[in-house]
């Protein structure tokens, strides 16, 4: 797309948004001049009926008019309170795609593109669809073969295409934001939609949702009450993946559940615990965990569908998480400090008793409440807000993880007002606990320090002959100087070739002023 086709799109947008009322709903305090006069005519601009509709749903309705790529860039935005702040990001999760679904037969031939093989050779049946979203589509469908009854995801028409073409509108909002609110340089805009552009690549690459389904299912295939779809590879590529069927009730569903004669409390606590045991034990987690997106089979497994989005963490942030909880959990808030400057996390500048009283402020008012009541979400939401006080760096992949466990909880306490989440909680750090952070983890540590080490005495040798070749080249430049290829001279003589005729250009249109003022 050209930059004045980025502009047009980028226009559209904001009318759309103003017309819906988003823009002029936005705080205006700290804009710029022009900003101010852009958001003071956006409220010229919008609908009546606008002001009378909350935030959340003026959004929806912006975006929805927007189109999906938009709809996508609000749900990524839902994950970055520390961009948009925790009540639009509280909105923005609130988005989901209303898209109509596309024809079965263009579904037909976007499978047979993508495996390479007829249709009638794979299925001996396929139905319409029977959920559409902005990325892709669910088909219901038997395997010729076997008989088995499988779900089929095919990508939608187009979609890549039109990502591609919003991605570079979306990069001009975010270089012109950048560019001109000085508050928003701190958040870097344009980094935000680097990460949605190779986080919607890797969505919309159905192989990559299979991995995930494929390592997730290897992770948790010993743990009771929880599961994810069986991946059917034969049947999978980029445009389509195959998987074994779920038939259940939604956990959105409650009455459903209970009509069905489920125990409603043990499936909350099978939800935060295999959430949990991802976080802890796996460091790879679903990062999509709403109710529509989680069944409760007849066994009474609950099943996770729909994993294009998911979450990593490191061993030492999965230390850093169980030890901020344990530390809450016991009340020694100076070992929580000490967490957050052992990981780097706030600055080494700052005094450790200082943010340990900070902490102090969050864990004691919890501790006079019943277990029942308290958030371990919210506990970590005001952990974070502490931090940024502290200089505490932005770290997205905390953040995701912050978000996800929202989610949870909130669909644990749909299903069992008066859930526990700490009782629920405690086996499962208590245990990563005790393995990683006691005498067995301390070996663990010691092993990999030694197999760290010795593969750094392997790269020795490497390492020497490098030094080698550096130190030769930097003695040849001190007594030769520094030689440019032909290339390099060539491209230096064009820039400065190019920088003169612009600074001549500029030296006329100064001259031309000054003549104008002398005689005008």
């Amino acid at each position: 797309m050209s930059t004045i086709g980025s502009f047009l799109s980028l226009a559209h947008a904001g009318w759309v948004l103003a017309r819906e009322g988003v823009v002029s709903a936005l705080p205006a305090d700290a804009l710029p001049p022009p900003a101010k006069f852009a958001h003071r005519l956006a409220s010229l601009i919008a609908r009546r009926q606008a002001a009378d509709r909350e935030q959340s749903e003026r959004l929806s309705i912006a975006l929805n008019k927007l189109g999906p790529s938009w709809i996508k860039l609000g749900q990524f935005l839902a994950t970055r309170p520390d961009v948009v702040g925790k009540e639009t990001a509280c909105d923005l999760s609130l988005l989901h795609d209303s898209v109509e679904p596309f024809g079965l037969e263009e579904a037909k031939k976007r499978i047979e593109q993508s495996i390479n093989r007829p249709l009638e050779e794979i299925y001996s049946d396929i139905s319409e669809p029977i959920a559409a979203a902005s990325v892709a589509q669910v088909h219901k469908a038997t395997l010729k073969e076997t008989g088995e009854v499988v779900a089929v995801k095919v990508i939608r028409p187009g979609a890549r295409d039109h990502f591609k073409k919003d991605m570079q509108t979306f990069y001009a909002a975010a270089r012109f934001v950048d560019k001109t609110v000085e508050e928003a340089k701190r958040l870097k805009p344009v980094s935000v939609v680097d990460m949605l552009d190779q986080s919607a690549k890797i969505e919309m690459d159905l192989r990559l949702e299979a991995a995930a389904f494929s390592e997730m299912g290897e992770n948790t295939k010993d743990d009771e009450g929880f599961r994810v779809p069986e991946v059917n590879w034969e049947f999978t590529g980029r445009d389509c993946i195959t998987m074994t069927w779920v038939d259940g009730i939604k956990l959105s569903n409650v009455e459903g559940l209970r009509e069905a004669g489920h125990d409603l409390e043990a499936l909350s606590v099978t939800l935060i615990q295999s959430f949990l045991k991802q976080t802890l034990r796996d460091g790879f987690f679903h990062a999509d965990m709403h109710p529509g997106n989680l069944f409760v089979d007849d066994k009474g497994d609950v099943v996770a569908v729909d994993l294009g989005i998911a979450g990593r963490l490191s061993k030492d942030e999965r230390r850093f998480l169980a030890e901020i909880l344990y530390g809450f959990i016991k009340r020694d808030y100076l070992r929580v400090a000490q967490v957050h400057f052992d990981a780097g996390y706030v600055p080494a500048h700052h005094d450790v008793t200082s943010f340990a009283q900070a902490i102090r402020a969050i864990g004691e008012p919890i501790h006079g409440q019943s277990a029942e009541t308290i958030s371990m979400a919210k506990l970590l939401t005001l952990l974070f807000e502490v931090t940024e006080i502290f200089d505490m760096q932005t770290r997205p992949e905390l953040l995701l993880l912050q978000k996800t466990m929202v989610v949870v909880e909130g669909v644990a306490r749909t299903l069992d007002p008066s859930f526990n989440m700490w009782k629920s909680a405690e086996p499962v750090v208590g245990s990563w606990i005790a393995k990683n952070l006691g005498p067995v983890g301390i070996l663990e540590d010691t092993k990999e320090g030694l197999q760290a080490g010795l593969r750094l005495v392997h790269q020795m040798p490497k390492l020497a002959k490098r030094t080698e070749e550096l130190s030769e080249h930097m003695q040849s430049m001190i007594t030769q100087g520094m030689k440019l290829d032909p290339e390099t001279t060539e491209a230096i003589g064009k820039a400065e070739a190019k920088n003169n005729r612009w600074g001549h250009i500029a030296l006329w249109v100064i001259a031309g002023l000054l003549t104008w003022n002398i005689f005008s």
